[in-house]
């Protein structure tokens, strides 16, 4: 069995994590090499790397009054949450799959970037899911309403619409907690399900912006392939990285914050060590 661990990356069989940006990271990669992408990405600024778009190219549908530089719109061009989220997004078009797609996280911190540029790249947004969060915390303040959701888009790059999706995978699914979903049923763009994390969710400790892990399993249902490439370019506390192994899938993560990327190492030696054997490849 191949395994050794490293301060800066953890690799095993079907697992290749690494203490990386993101950008740095996925330069390795050829074209079209992943089969499905989740991406969460922090709320604001997503990387440390300074990119360089050039300033030959124009988007296409944008002309008249609008001043374009580069692939930017000059009122957006000093914003760096703009510019960091159209530079990873741009790679994410390069390195998945026409048949593949790419799942993104947002609120409404960044869901209006997240939107405008996956639209400025070409990548088709087949739908937006609302995470309805049945359980969530209540605003203090007083002054707003209570936060309860947060969205996820579904975009591909494929001109053809040849993404995966499971059909009747999704439509035989059914949850408990759920109160939406019915066996048999459609899904819809809804999503019932409660942000609690489970005890071996919370072991070695949270991530500020941790998803429960019924959430990427949803996404599995709906997307993934077994033993297909999956993609997380933000890894967080590695959430996504165990639903793809348990889901079959080889994953691929980056993560820069040597807090969250020790807490993720933690979080898949533990999965690994007590996961059935016939998840892994080459036993």
């Amino acid at each position: 069995m191949r395994q050794y661990f490293q301060m800066s990356q953890f690799v095993r069989d079907n697992v290749y994590f690494r203490q990386q940006d993101v950008l740095e990271a996925l330069q390795d990669f050829c074209d079209d090499f992943f089969d499905l992408c989740v991406a969460d990405p922090p709320y604001g600024a997503s990387t440390t790397k300074k990119w360089s778009y050039g300033d030959k190219e124009k988007i296409p549908g944008f002309g008249g009054k609008w001043k374009i530089a580069g692939e930017m719109w000059d009122l957006l061009l000093q914003n760096d949450s703009f510019t960091s989220t159209f530079a990873w997004l741009k790679e994410l078009r390069r390195v998945v799959k026409p048949t593949g797609s790419i799942w993104i996280h947002s609120t409404y911190h960044n869901s209006g970037f997240v939107n405008v540029c996956c639209q400025l790249l070409g990548l088709e947004i087949i739908n937006e899911v609302v995470w309805y969060k049945r359980n969530a915390f209540p605003n203090l303040s007083g002054r707003r309403l209570t936060a309860s959701h947060e969205t996820i888009l579904w975009v591909h790059k494929g001109k053809k619409r040849a993404y995966r999706f499971n059909y009747e995978e999704t439509k035989t699914y059914f949850s408990e907690s759920d109160l939406l979903k019915k066996p048999g049923k459609q899904m819809r763009t809804v999503w019932d399900i409660p942000n609690n994390k489970s005890k071996d969710e919370a072991l070695f400790g949270l991530h500020p912006t941790q998803k429960p892990i019924q959430l990427t399993e949803r996404i599995l249902t709906v997307a993934g392939i077994q033993n297909g490439k999956l993609l997380v370019p933000f890894v967080g506390s590695g959430t996504e990285l165990i639903a793809g192994l348990q889901y079959g899938m080889d994953v691929f993560g980056f993560e820069i914050k040597t807090e969250y990327f020790e807490l993720a190492t933690k979080r898949l030696e533990h999965f690994i060590q007590h996961s059935p054997k016939k998840l892994f490849n080459n036993e």
